[in-house]
C-alpha cells in the first residue's frame, strides 16, 4: 500500500482497516482528479501523485472524520482536497530549492524544467479548487484562508526575521505557516464533512496545527540526520540552500569559540561539496540537534494536550499514536 503512516498501527483493528480502506478510496480519487486529456500533462500531474508518500494530511483527514460520519463521500473528496494541496506545493517548492530529488526519484523540475514543474502545480491547485467548490462555500473559505498562510509563510522564510526580531521565534512562525496550516486544514476538513461539531471541529483543527509544526521540526532533523537513501530526499538541502532550520538557527545563536567554524558555515548558502559536508558533520555532532528534537516534541506534547475534550476510543488513541510517531521517524 502506498500510505505509510499505517505504520504506527491503530490500537483499534477495525478502525485500521477502515482508515486502509478510506486511503484506498483517496488514492482512487486523486488519479482520478488529476486525469487529463494530454498524455504529457497526465504524466506530468500523476508523477508525485504516483511516487506515494506517507500521505500524513489524508489521514488525519480521515481520523477527523471518525468523530462525526466518517462514511460520508464528502470526507474521502476533501482528502484527496487537501493531499493535492500539498503535492502542488512540492512542485513549486522542488523549483525554489533547486532540489534535484524527491521521494528518491527525479524531481519534477529536474526532470522537465522549472516552468513545467510551476505550471503543474498551478494545474493540481486549479483541480483542487474544482472539487472543494463541490464540497461548499466552507469548504473553499477554507481552502482560501489556509493557501493565504501557504504564501505568508513562504514569503516571509524567503525574506527572513526582520531587524531585531528573533529569528527562532520567526521560524516557528513560518513553519506554522508553511506547514501547520494545512495539517490544521485536514482536520478541520474531516470533521466538518462528517458532521461533528463546531467545538470538535475546532479540537481538530488546533491539533493539527501543532502536530503539524511537530512534524516539520522532526522532518527537517530527518534531513539532517539521514542518508537520502532512508529519506528519499538528497540529505542536507535546506543547509546547501542557506535555508534556515530549527537546529541550525540554535547553533548559529551560539557563542563558544569551538562553534566559529560551524557558525561561519551556517551563515551562507553551501554550494562548496566539501563545505556542505563538513557543516553535515559539524551539525549532526552539535547540541542544537537534542534542542531542536526536545521543541518538536514540546509541539508534539501540545497536540496531544488539544485532543483531552475528546471522547476517548480508537480514533483518539491513534491519534494520540500520532504524536509519538511524527517525533520518532527516521525517513
Amino acid at each position: 500500500m502506498t500510505n505509510q503512516s499505517l505504520d504506527l498501527l491503530s490500537p483499534d483493528p477495525a478502525l485500521e482497516a477502515s482508515l486502509a480502506a478510506g486511503l484506498a478510496r483517496v488514492e482512487q480519487e486523486l488519479r482520478e482528479s488529476v486525469r487529463s486529456s494530454s498524455p504529457f500533462i497526465n504524466e506530468a500531474a500523476g508523477y508525485l501523485v504516483e511516487a506515494g508518500g506517507k500521505r500524513f494530511r489524508p489521514l488525519l483527514v480521515l481520523l477527523s472524520a471518525q468523530f462525526g460520519d466518517p462514511t460520508k463521500l464528502e470526507v474521502i473528496r476533501s482528502a484527496a482536497a487537501v493531499e493535492l494541496t500539498h503535492l502542488a506545493t512540492l512542485y513549486h517548492d522542488d523549483v525554489m530549492d533547486e532540489a534535484p530529488l524527491r521521494r528518491g526519484a527525479s524531481s519534477a523540475n529536474a526532470r522537465w524544467g522549472n516552468s513545467v514543474a510551476i505550471l503543474t502545480g498551478d494545474f493540481l491547485f486549479a483541480r483542487t479548487s474544482a472539487i472543494l467548490a463541490d464540497l461548499g462555500p466552507e469548504a473553499v473559505r477554507i481552502q482560501a484562508r489556509t493557501f493565504e498562510r501557504l504564501c505568508i509563510g513562504q514569503i516571509l522564510e524567503t525574506v527572513g526575521p526582520e531587524d531585531g526580531a528573533d529569528p527562532v521565534k520567526h521560524h516557528l512562525e513560518v513553519l506554522a505557516d508553511k506547514t501547520g496550516s494545512l495539517i490544521a486544514a485536514s482536520g478541520r476538513y474531516g470533521a466538518l464533512m462528517s458532521g461533528a461539531d463546531s467545538a470538535t471541529i475546532e479540537v481538530l483543527a488546533r491539533f493539527g496545527e501543532c502536530i503539524g509544526v511537530a512534524f516539520q521540526l522532526a522532518d527537517d532533523l530527518v534531513d539532517i540526520m539521514s542518508e537520502s537513501a532512508q529519506s528519499g530526499k538528497t540529505p542536507g538541502t535546506d543547509l546547501r540552500e542557506g535555508v534556515p532550520t530549527l537546529a541550525a538557527l540554535i547553533a548559529l545563536g551560539g557563542q563558544s569559540v569551538q562553534d566559529a567554524r560551524l557558525r561561519d558555515l551556517l551563515s551562507r548558502p553551501l554550494g562548496d561539496d566539501d563545505e556542505h559536508a563538513e557543516a553535515l558533520r559539524l551539525l549532526r555532532a552539535h547540541p542544537a540537534l537534542a534542542e531542536a528534537r526536545q521543541e518538536a516534541c514540546r509541539w508534539a506534547d501540545e497536540a496531544r494536550a488539544a485532543l483531552d475534550p475528546l471522547p476517548s476510543g480508537g480514533a483518539k488513541q491513534t491519534l494520540e499514536l500520532l504524536c509519538d510517531y511524527v517525533v520518532s521517524r527516521t525517513g
